[in-house]
């Protein structure tokens, strides 16, 4: 069993729902990335996506394209990046939270698929989301993450057709990523009502827990969601927070900002997982 297959299956014996919060590595800063994964661990972080900044948008809003640029500003390389992942290892409010990499095949591609997983595995990363990798070309990918004991977590989307959904259920592990709307990431005022739809046709098709992501903002958007997937992940909206922190002239502190990724996760968390 996985770390992220065992995360899961607590989370089903204990009849709760997982929160992923995304953070872009590096945003303002790696020291303040790690102090923001710390709180959003205290706040009740399932496991945490660690976004991998890269300079050609997949399907990153405005918002993510926006950190990506800010974090490569920094001048950090992929082994900055690992050695940093590595360190979570060591700290005691984010090491036995499981950490996932999202980021671009191009990042990967260059150094060999089981040079890379390898890799990843030492720095602790339990599993891959890797959204410019179409299934068809996934398998040399998947087998390398499966050798290694890693996940790669798949993405279905509003528009993949069903016969092409199956296919990426049936090469996915860990958890489906369901994208719950067309388009680009991003803070949405409301998700569209077919998403439940969808979402009770992929719950019917696989046994592996279905997350949703793309637009999850608000605790109300999760009051709509948690009967029909097993957890939310949440980026942009806490990545706009992120944005804020800083020492220049209208910016917030550090200790300001955390304050407030803290207050958004605990309520999301508790609008997954309601009290009694």
């Amino acid at each position: 069993m996985t770390p992220l297959e065992s995360t899961f299956a607590n989370l089903k014996a204990a009849k709760r729902k997982a929160f992923i919060p995304f953070l872009s590595l590096g945003d303002p800063s790696l020291d303040a990335t790690r102090i923001f994964l710390g709180e959003l661990a205290e706040a009740g972080a399932t496991a945490i996506e660690l976004g991998f900044p890269y300079s050609d948008p997949i399907a990153d809003g405005a918002v993510i394209q926006a950190s990506y640029t800010r974090a490569m500003a920094n001048k950090n390389s992929m082994a900055d990046w690992l050695q940093f992942a590595s360190g979570l290892g060591n700290d005691s409010k984010i090491s036995t939270v499981p950490r996932l990499a999202m980021l671009s095949y191009s990042l990967i591609h260059p150094q060999g698929l089981q040079n890379f997983v390898n890799k990843v595995k030492i720095a602790g990363i339990v599993g891959l989301i890797v959204p410019d990798l179409p299934v068809d070309e996934s398998t040399h990918l998947l087998q390398s993450c499966k050798q290694a004991g890693l996940d790669l977590i798949q993405l279905v989307t509003p528009t993949t057709p069903r016969e092409r959904a199956k296919r990426i259920l049936d090469s996915s592990s860990g958890f489906v990523y369901c994208v719950s709307v067309a388009g680009i990431t991003g803070e949405r005022r409301e998700l569209p009502q077919e998403l439940l739809g969808q979402l009770d046709w992929l719950r019917s098709q696989t046994a592996l827990p279905l997350c949703v992501g793309f637009g999850i903002s608000r605790p109300d958007q999760v009051e709509m969601l948690r009967n029909h997937c097993d957890g939310v992940i949440v980026g942009s909206a806490l990545v706009r927070l992120c944005e804020n922190a800083g020492n220049q002239p209208g910016k917030q502190p550090i200790t300001e900002v955390v304050k407030n990724i803290g207050t958004l996760a605990r309520s999301m968390v508790a609008a997954l997982n309601p009290a009694g």
